[in-house]
């Protein structure tokens, strides 16, 4: 069973990668961007055929390594 995850910065968390890559896109030229906030994304395969206890391994797996939970938010989509 597959799984994604997004992980983002908290909206209160300054992104000063995301802020270099705006600003840059900007001077090149791209003067319609308004906004940008950069982030990661996992692809995860579970040997698990039951989708429930699967989903809970992935939260863990983001609960303990993948996300930092004080400064970032993630989610997790089926794939």
């Amino acid at each position: 069973m597959k799984f994604s995850v997004t992980v983002t910065l908290k909206k209160d968390v300054l992104d000063p990668q995301g802020k270099v890559v705006s600003q840059t896109l900007q001077n090149m030229g791209m003067k319609t961007l308004k906004s940008l906030r950069q982030g990661k994304y996992f692809e995860i395969e579970i040997s698990d055929n039951d989708e429930t206890k699967a989903s809970e391994k992935v939260d863990e797996m983001c609960k303990k390594l993948l996300t930092n939970l004080i400064i970032e938010d993630y989610k997790i989509n089926k794939l």
